[in-house]
Protein backbone atom coordinates (compact mmCIF):
# COMPACT_ATOMS: atom_id res chain seq x y z
CA UNK A 1 0.00 0.00 0.00
CA UNK A 2 1.23 3.26 -1.13
CA UNK A 3 1.83 5.90 1.75
CA UNK A 4 0.32 9.35 0.88
CA UNK A 5 2.49 12.75 0.68
CA UNK A 6 0.87 15.69 2.44
CA UNK A 7 1.02 19.00 0.49
CA UNK A 8 1.44 22.23 2.25
CA UNK A 9 -0.77 24.50 0.45
CA UNK A 10 0.60 27.78 2.98
CA UNK A 11 2.08 30.00 0.81
CA UNK A 12 5.38 32.03 1.80
CA UNK A 13 4.60 35.73 3.45
CA UNK A 14 7.03 38.31 2.27
CA UNK A 15 8.46 40.45 4.76
CA UNK A 16 6.88 43.65 2.88
CA UNK A 17 3.70 41.71 3.25
CA UNK A 18 4.00 41.97 7.12
CA UNK A 19 4.84 45.27 7.11
CA UNK A 20 1.59 46.15 5.86
CA UNK A 21 -0.07 43.68 7.85
CA UNK A 22 1.76 45.86 10.87
CA UNK A 23 0.66 49.05 9.70
CA UNK A 24 -3.03 48.25 9.15
CA UNK A 25 -2.79 46.62 12.67
CA UNK A 26 -0.92 50.15 14.62
CA UNK A 27 -3.04 52.33 12.27
CA UNK A 28 -6.34 51.08 12.63
CA UNK A 29 -7.00 51.31 8.61
CA UNK A 30 -6.28 50.82 5.52
CA UNK A 31 -6.38 54.41 4.61
CA UNK A 32 -4.05 55.38 7.16
CA UNK A 33 -1.68 52.60 6.53
CA UNK A 34 -1.79 53.85 3.11
CA UNK A 35 -0.59 57.09 4.32
CA UNK A 36 1.78 55.96 6.75
CA UNK A 37 3.52 53.48 3.78
CA UNK A 38 2.74 56.07 0.77
CA UNK A 39 0.94 53.64 -1.08
CA UNK A 40 -2.41 53.90 -2.69
CA UNK A 41 -5.45 52.25 -0.27
CA UNK A 42 -6.25 49.61 -2.79
CA UNK A 43 -2.51 48.18 -2.93
CA UNK A 44 -2.53 47.72 0.73
CA UNK A 45 -6.55 46.26 0.77
CA UNK A 46 -4.72 43.72 -2.20
CA UNK A 47 -1.49 42.95 -0.07
CA UNK A 48 -3.77 42.05 2.62
CA UNK A 49 -6.03 39.70 0.60
CA UNK A 50 -3.03 38.23 -0.95
CA UNK A 51 -1.66 37.28 2.47
CA UNK A 52 -4.62 35.81 3.93
CA UNK A 53 -4.64 33.58 0.97
CA UNK A 54 -0.84 32.49 0.99
CA UNK A 55 -1.82 31.54 4.53
CA UNK A 56 -4.97 30.56 4.17
CA UNK A 57 -6.22 31.98 7.11
CA UNK A 58 -9.00 35.26 7.57
CA UNK A 59 -7.11 38.11 9.56
CA UNK A 60 -9.17 40.81 9.37
CA UNK A 61 -13.27 40.53 10.23
CA UNK A 62 -14.80 42.11 7.17
CA UNK A 63 -18.30 44.27 7.33
CA UNK A 64 -17.02 46.68 9.73
CA UNK A 65 -16.20 50.15 9.57
CA UNK A 66 -12.53 49.84 10.72
CA UNK A 67 -10.33 46.38 10.39
CA UNK A 68 -10.55 44.50 13.75
CA UNK A 69 -8.33 41.79 13.87
CA UNK A 70 -9.69 37.87 14.19
CA UNK A 71 -8.09 35.16 16.61
CA UNK A 72 -6.02 34.02 14.02
CA UNK A 73 -5.20 37.49 13.20
CA UNK A 74 -3.58 38.29 16.17
CA UNK A 75 -1.63 35.35 16.43
CA UNK A 76 -0.01 36.40 12.86
CA UNK A 77 0.52 39.70 13.94
CA UNK A 78 2.36 38.33 17.30
CA UNK A 79 4.72 36.57 14.79
CA UNK A 80 5.04 39.30 12.27
CA UNK A 81 6.43 42.15 14.95
CA UNK A 82 8.83 39.77 16.01
CA UNK A 83 9.70 38.92 12.65
CA UNK A 84 10.25 42.53 12.50
CA UNK A 85 12.56 43.15 15.33
CA UNK A 86 14.63 40.09 14.28
CA UNK A 87 15.07 42.24 10.80
CA UNK A 88 15.61 45.28 13.03
CA UNK A 89 18.53 43.82 14.53
CA UNK A 90 20.09 42.50 11.21
CA UNK A 91 20.44 45.50 9.38
CA UNK A 92 21.68 46.96 12.89
CA UNK A 93 24.23 44.08 12.97
CA UNK A 94 25.21 44.79 9.30
CA UNK A 95 25.80 48.43 10.01
CA UNK A 96 28.16 47.80 12.83
CA UNK A 97 29.92 45.36 11.06
CA UNK A 98 30.49 47.80 8.27
CA UNK A 99 31.90 50.69 10.56
CA UNK A 100 34.27 48.14 12.86
CA UNK A 101 31.76 46.87 15.80
CA UNK A 102 32.95 42.80 16.76
CA UNK A 103 29.90 41.01 16.00
CA UNK A 104 30.41 39.33 19.57
CA UNK A 105 32.40 40.38 22.39
CA UNK A 106 33.22 37.60 25.12
CA UNK A 107 34.81 37.68 28.60
CA UNK A 108 35.98 35.39 31.40
CA UNK A 109 36.12 37.09 34.54
CA UNK A 110 38.00 36.05 38.25
CA UNK A 111 35.51 34.49 40.74
CA UNK A 112 36.66 37.68 42.78
CA UNK A 113 35.96 40.10 40.74
CA UNK A 114 32.86 42.22 42.35
CA UNK A 115 29.73 40.47 41.05
CA UNK A 116 27.61 43.66 41.34
CA UNK A 117 30.22 45.58 39.59
CA UNK A 118 30.14 43.00 36.74
CA UNK A 119 26.21 42.91 36.39
CA UNK A 120 26.53 46.97 35.71
CA UNK A 121 28.87 47.02 33.89
CA UNK A 122 27.35 44.08 31.20
CA UNK A 123 23.73 46.21 32.22
CA UNK A 124 25.36 49.25 30.43
CA UNK A 125 27.08 47.47 28.19
CA UNK A 126 24.07 45.39 26.73
CA UNK A 127 22.28 49.19 26.60
CA UNK A 128 25.44 50.54 24.15
CA UNK A 129 26.06 48.14 21.65
CA UNK A 130 22.47 45.63 21.30
CA UNK A 131 23.61 44.20 17.97
CA UNK A 132 26.66 42.90 19.74
CA UNK A 133 26.34 39.32 20.92
CA UNK A 134 28.10 38.51 24.25
CA UNK A 135 29.46 35.39 26.07
CA UNK A 136 30.75 35.54 29.61
CA UNK A 137 32.59 33.05 31.93
CA UNK A 138 33.36 33.07 35.30
CA UNK A 139 36.61 30.82 36.95
CA UNK A 140 39.41 30.95 38.75
CA UNK A 141 43.00 30.50 38.70
CA UNK A 142 44.38 30.27 35.43
CA UNK A 143 41.88 29.18 33.73
CA UNK A 144 41.00 33.26 32.99
CA UNK A 145 44.87 33.34 31.39
CA UNK A 146 44.41 29.98 29.72
CA UNK A 147 40.97 31.10 27.99
CA UNK A 148 42.19 34.11 26.79
CA UNK A 149 45.46 32.83 25.58
CA UNK A 150 43.83 29.74 23.62
CA UNK A 151 41.44 32.88 21.84
CA UNK A 152 38.38 31.45 23.67
CA UNK A 153 37.84 35.08 25.30
CA UNK A 154 38.25 38.74 23.86
CA UNK A 155 38.97 39.65 27.40
CA UNK A 156 39.98 38.23 30.91
CA UNK A 157 40.21 39.58 34.66
CA UNK A 158 42.98 37.42 36.00
CA UNK A 159 43.98 37.66 39.35
CA UNK A 160 47.75 37.59 40.45
CA UNK A 161 49.90 34.28 39.11
CA UNK A 162 53.33 32.96 39.22
CA UNK A 163 54.10 32.82 35.94
CA UNK A 164 54.75 35.75 33.31
CA UNK A 165 52.02 34.96 30.55
CA UNK A 166 53.71 35.48 26.90
CA UNK A 167 51.52 37.46 24.47
CA UNK A 168 49.29 39.52 26.73
CA UNK A 169 48.81 43.17 27.29
CA UNK A 170 47.37 43.66 30.97
CA UNK A 171 46.08 46.24 32.98
CA UNK A 172 45.59 46.79 36.31
CA UNK A 173 42.31 47.60 37.72
CA UNK A 174 41.76 47.03 41.27
CA UNK A 175 42.60 45.63 44.17
CA UNK A 176 40.45 43.59 46.62
CA UNK A 177 41.48 42.89 50.34
CA UNK A 178 40.65 39.32 51.14
CA UNK A 179 39.90 38.55 54.65
CA UNK A 180 40.39 35.02 56.72
CA UNK A 181 37.19 34.19 58.16
CA UNK A 182 35.39 31.33 60.48
CA UNK A 183 32.21 30.58 61.28
CA UNK A 184 31.26 31.69 65.01
CA UNK A 185 31.34 27.68 66.29
CA UNK A 186 34.89 27.23 65.14
CA UNK A 187 37.70 26.73 67.42
CA UNK A 188 40.02 29.91 65.77
CA UNK A 189 37.30 31.60 66.42
CA UNK A 190 37.46 30.80 70.20
CA UNK A 191 41.75 31.86 70.41
CA UNK A 192 42.77 35.15 71.31
CA UNK A 193 44.15 36.87 68.44
CA UNK A 194 46.78 37.83 67.02
CA UNK A 195 46.71 34.20 65.72
CA UNK A 196 49.75 32.66 65.37
CA UNK A 197 50.62 30.92 61.55
CA UNK A 198 50.92 27.39 63.50
CA UNK A 199 46.81 27.82 64.45
CA UNK A 200 46.03 27.34 60.83
CA UNK A 201 48.22 24.38 60.66
CA UNK A 202 45.50 22.14 62.30
CA UNK A 203 42.31 23.29 60.92
CA UNK A 204 40.21 22.73 57.21
CA UNK A 205 41.22 25.36 54.61
CA UNK A 206 38.78 26.10 52.40
CA UNK A 207 40.51 26.72 49.10
CA UNK A 208 39.79 27.95 45.82
CA UNK A 209 41.39 26.11 43.09
CA UNK A 210 40.64 25.07 39.06
CA UNK A 211 42.21 22.41 36.64
CA UNK A 212 43.38 24.83 34.09
CA UNK A 213 47.20 23.84 32.96
CA UNK A 214 48.58 27.17 33.91
CA UNK A 215 47.88 26.38 37.85
CA UNK A 216 47.98 22.37 37.50
CA UNK A 217 50.01 21.44 40.60
CA UNK A 218 50.52 24.88 42.33
CA UNK A 219 49.28 25.71 46.10
CA UNK A 220 48.72 29.82 46.12
CA UNK A 221 47.91 30.93 49.84
CA UNK A 222 47.60 27.20 51.61
CA UNK A 223 48.80 27.74 55.24
CA UNK A 224 46.67 24.45 56.13
CA UNK A 225 47.94 20.74 56.42
CA UNK A 226 44.42 20.06 55.18
CA UNK A 227 42.34 21.19 52.36
CA UNK A 228 39.37 20.83 50.62
CA UNK A 229 39.26 22.23 46.88
CA UNK A 230 36.69 23.58 45.37
CA UNK A 231 36.46 25.97 42.03
CA UNK A 232 33.06 27.57 43.06
CA UNK A 233 33.22 30.72 45.53
CA UNK A 234 29.70 30.50 46.14
CA UNK A 235 30.44 27.41 47.73
CA UNK A 236 33.43 28.00 49.68
CA UNK A 237 31.40 31.22 51.22
CA UNK A 238 28.23 28.61 52.28
CA UNK A 239 30.83 25.93 53.81
CA UNK A 240 32.46 28.85 55.38
CA UNK A 241 29.30 30.06 57.05
CA UNK A 242 28.65 25.99 58.13
CA UNK A 243 31.75 25.72 59.85
CA UNK A 244 33.00 23.26 57.97
CA UNK A 245 36.81 25.29 57.58
CA UNK A 246 38.41 28.76 57.49
CA UNK A 247 39.45 30.60 54.81
CA UNK A 248 40.34 33.62 52.86
CA UNK A 249 37.09 35.63 51.34
CA UNK A 250 36.64 39.17 49.24
CA UNK A 251 35.86 41.74 51.95
CA UNK A 252 32.80 43.29 50.53
CA UNK A 253 31.18 39.32 49.83
CA UNK A 254 31.64 38.62 53.67
CA UNK A 255 31.22 42.01 55.53
CA UNK A 256 27.48 41.53 56.17
CA UNK A 257 28.39 38.12 57.89
CA UNK A 258 30.99 39.52 59.49
CA UNK A 259 28.16 42.41 60.65
CA UNK A 260 25.65 39.71 61.54
CA UNK A 261 27.63 37.81 63.49
CA UNK A 262 27.47 34.61 60.75
CA UNK A 263 31.44 34.90 60.22
CA UNK A 264 34.01 35.71 62.12
CA UNK A 265 37.05 38.02 60.81
CA UNK A 266 40.27 36.44 62.07
CA UNK A 267 43.37 38.51 63.44
CA UNK A 268 46.53 36.84 62.41
CA UNK A 269 49.86 37.89 63.47
CA UNK A 270 50.98 38.52 60.11
CA UNK A 271 48.18 40.62 58.93
CA UNK A 272 44.40 40.70 58.71
CA UNK A 273 43.71 41.21 55.24
CA UNK A 274 45.45 40.55 51.79
CA UNK A 275 45.60 42.47 48.58
CA UNK A 276 44.59 40.70 45.80
CA UNK A 277 45.48 42.43 42.33
CA UNK A 278 42.86 42.20 39.61
CA UNK A 279 44.29 42.63 35.85
CA UNK A 280 42.11 42.63 32.83
CA UNK A 281 44.06 40.88 29.97
CA UNK A 282 43.85 40.23 26.19
CA UNK A 283 46.04 38.52 23.81
CA UNK A 284 48.27 41.46 22.15
CA UNK A 285 47.80 39.76 18.52
CA UNK A 286 44.01 40.50 18.85
CA UNK A 287 43.41 43.71 20.09
CA UNK A 288 39.76 44.54 21.29
CA UNK A 289 37.75 46.22 18.89
CA UNK A 290 35.04 49.03 19.83
CA UNK A 291 33.03 47.93 22.13
CA UNK A 292 35.36 45.42 23.68
CA UNK A 293 37.44 48.72 24.60
CA UNK A 294 34.17 50.62 25.69
CA UNK A 295 33.81 47.38 28.03
CA UNK A 296 37.60 47.32 29.37
CA UNK A 297 37.11 50.71 30.74
CA UNK A 298 33.55 50.19 32.41
CA UNK A 299 35.38 47.07 34.15
CA UNK A 300 38.15 49.14 34.66
CA UNK A 301 35.96 52.08 36.94
CA UNK A 302 37.80 55.11 38.02
CA UNK A 303 42.04 54.70 36.75
CA UNK A 304 44.27 53.63 39.42
CA UNK A 305 47.24 55.22 40.09
CA UNK A 306 50.83 53.52 38.00
CA UNK A 307 51.52 50.69 40.08
CA UNK A 308 53.94 47.89 38.62
CA UNK A 309 52.41 44.78 36.78
CA UNK A 310 54.48 42.33 38.45
CA UNK A 311 52.63 39.04 38.73
CA UNK A 312 53.23 38.40 42.52
CA UNK A 313 54.38 34.89 43.24
CA UNK A 314 51.25 33.84 45.78
CA UNK A 315 47.42 33.53 45.43
CA UNK A 316 45.45 34.25 48.59
CA UNK A 317 42.72 31.58 48.97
Amino acid sequence: MGTIERVDMTGTPTLDQLRVLLAVAETGSFSDAAKRLNRAQSVISYSIANLESQLGLTLFARGRRRPVLTEAGRAVLADARRIGRLIDELRARATGLTTGLEAEVSLVADVMFPAEDLVAALEAFARAFPTVAFRLRVETLGAVVQLVQEGACTLGIAGPMSIRPDGLERRLIRHIDLVPVVAPEHPLARLPPPLPVSAFHEHTQLVLSDRSKLTEGQDFGVLSLRTWRLGDLGAKHALLRAGLGWGNMPEGMVSDDIAAGRLIRLVPAFGTAQRFPLLLIHCTAAPPGPAARWLADRLAGPTLAEEPLELLPARAD
